[in-house]
């Protein structure tokens, strides 16, 4: 071989370790309540960082969705085909109980358990966890429907996936979509017109054409339309107004329901995972909840999803800054590997430090998930602080992602390394169940209609250090004469707050300093590498996963 072909100073692939070996996950998962699911994790770790794995990953990217809306002969079937690796990793995910098994699990600490098993998967390939993260929110959504939920809830709450299209009594495992954004409203789902009519036997047909309707596939969707033939955003004409309904795929004589896939989004990341535009015209849906309460039925399915945001914005940065700490260990230049290099060091510390603070909140977020049931301060709790953690853990995503990428150089601009994948992914969650705008928006809702949610963000942040207590205050007085305009200020400095308090009470010294000295305090740069002189650095080095490789 020529001289000039040698390969000298590469990194090598990062497989064949344990994604869950991760000291703020495995204590966070110890700490809400689910220690029990630790060699479960780890199982799931290694699966997630082998190469097996990583190759469906890269399969379900390289070979994305394909619409096919008719067979040989012509008639109409609106299918979507993936590619194997999609289904394996679909096949894992719900194996592991990530979609809806925690309903079914009795033991304390399941949701934990599922939030830190979805963390650790999540970082292998994040676009087959939307139809995985729906299926787990729609069942809360469906006690409003006793009869759909007795149905339904055995086959959404399997641990089996079955691909193909089945009648709910014969399939062992089911997924669940949701349909709720049209094309003239977004986000304003009150704008929605498509019309629901009750039929005699119950059923209502739905007419109208939905804008984003991710995971296609599934078997069943939870769908926003206007009840009693009512058009616009106030149930004019006599209608009921915004109602939730069950659409199925397949209706309980196995005839195909109505549900033709206009077309499939062409997204600029998540592109594993298949988005689409689907058309309702006389579709056979069952009412869940009341009508003209279509938001408030679709609520606990929101609420479930954003969490996953939050988890899956963590996962992200983690796995984007185990990848750059990978890189900086193998990497040599100037005579050194990059991870001796002082001011590397520092960029790796603040990344390391910022997503430490993510996964610690994913994870408390998780905890409260867990024991609102039976729990008011939890419950008012995760009112707020999955709104919080939501806006916040999202937004910091893609500065993360963006600056691990450039610890990679070159590298890290091309797509074998991983990181480009990851950086179009980065945008995403903070889009999904609501942008930034709507999620502020909706902490001023809650601090304005919920004081108990406030009393539980007061009392999770108070007394645990004099900076975060003093940020308090400043954010209390800021409250009384607060508007919109401030609603982003509001929203992030809550969140930073509460990270700060979190890793005050749970991290090591090292870390919660850092953390508060550098984003409460507001001793920090711009971007990241800027932590305040005297920040420990290995300490917080220390805290990043173990990338090598397991036994």
């Amino acid at each position: 071989m020529p001289a000039t072909h040698e390969v000298s100073n590469q990194v090598p692939d990062l497989v064949g370790h344990d994604v869950a070996a991760d000291p703020p996950l495995l204590e966070g998962l110890e700490r809400e309540g689910a220690g029990w699911a630790r060699d479960d994790l780890h199982a799931v770790g290694r699966l997630a960082g082998s190469a097996v794995a990583a190759e469906w990953a890269d399969a379900a990217h390289r070979n994305e969705p394909r619409l096919r809306t008719h067979d040989r002969v012509g008639h109409r079937v609106d299918e979507v085909d993936y590619d194997p690796g999609y289904h394996a990793l679909l096949a894992e995910a719900v194996g592991h109980g990530f979609a809806g098994a925690p309903w079914a699990d009795e033991r304390a600490g399941a949701h934990v358990a599922r939030a830190a098993g979805f963390l650790t998967w999540s970082q292998l390939e994040a676009g087959h966890g939307c139809p995985i993260s729906m299926t787990y929110a729609v069942l809360p959504a469906l006690r409003a429907a006793p009869e759909l939920l007795a149905t339904y809830g055995p086959g959404l709450t399997s641990r089996t996936h079955d691909p193909g299209l089945r009648v709910p009594s014969t399939k062992r495992g089911l997924l669940a979509g949701m349909g709720m954004t049209e094309k003239q409203g977004g986000s304003d789902v009150r704008a929605n017109t498509t019309r629901a009519v009750a039929t005699s036997d119950g059923t209502y047909l739905l007419t109208g054409h939905k804008w984003f309707t991710s995971a296609p596939m599934c078997d069943l969707f939870l769908v926003l339309a206007q009840a009693g033939g009512a058009s616009g955003a106030t149930g004019r004409g006599g209608g009921a107004g915004l109602t939730c309904f069950l659409v199925p795929r397949v209706l309980p004589d196995g005839t195909r329901n109505t549900f033709r896939i206009q077309r499939l989004k062409d997204k600029l990341g998540n592109r594993s995972n298949a988005s689409s535009e689907p058309e309702f015209e006389d579709t056979v849906a069952w009412r869940v909840g009341d009508e003209g309460r279509g938001v408030r039925t679709i609520i606990e399915m929101v609420a479930c999803t954003r969490l996953d945001n939050a988890l899956g914005s963590a996962a992200g940065m983690r796995a984007a800054v185990s990848r750059a700490a990978h890189h900086a260990r193998y990497r040599s230049a100037f005579g050194r590997t990059l991870l001796e290099q002082p001011l590397m060091r520092e960029v790796l510390a603040d990344l390391a430090l910022e997503s430490e603070a993510a996964v610690t909140l994913a994870l408390r977020l998780a905890g409260a998930q867990d024991r609102a049931p039976r729990d008011e301060h939890e419950a008012a709790f995760r009112r707020i602080g999955v709104t919080l953690g939501k806006y916040w853990i999202c937004k910091r995503q893609t500065a993360v992602v963006g600056e691990a990428l450039e610890c990679l150089g070159g590298n890290g601009y091309v797509e074998e390394s991983g990181m480009p994948r990851l950086f179009r992914e980065s945008p995403l969650n903070s889009i999904w169940e609501g942008s930034g705008n709507v999620n502020a928006l909706d902490l001023l809702r809650i601090l304005a209609r919920e004081p108990a949610s406030l009393e539980a963000w007061r009392a999770e942040v108070s007394g645990v250090d004099d900076r975060i207590d003093a940020g308090r205050k400043e954010v209390e007085a800021d409250l009384v004469h607060a508007d919109e305009r401030d609603a982003r200020r509001l929203t992030e400095r809550m969140a930073v707050l509460l990270s700060g308090a979190l890793l005050v009470r749970h991290a090591p010294t090292a870390v919660a300093d850092a953390y508060v000295s550098s984003r409460v305090a507001g001793d920090h740069g711009q971007a990241f590498g800027t932590l305040p002189r005297g920040v420990d650095v290995d300490a917080l080095l220390a805290r990043l996963p173990d990338t090598s490789r397991s036994a």
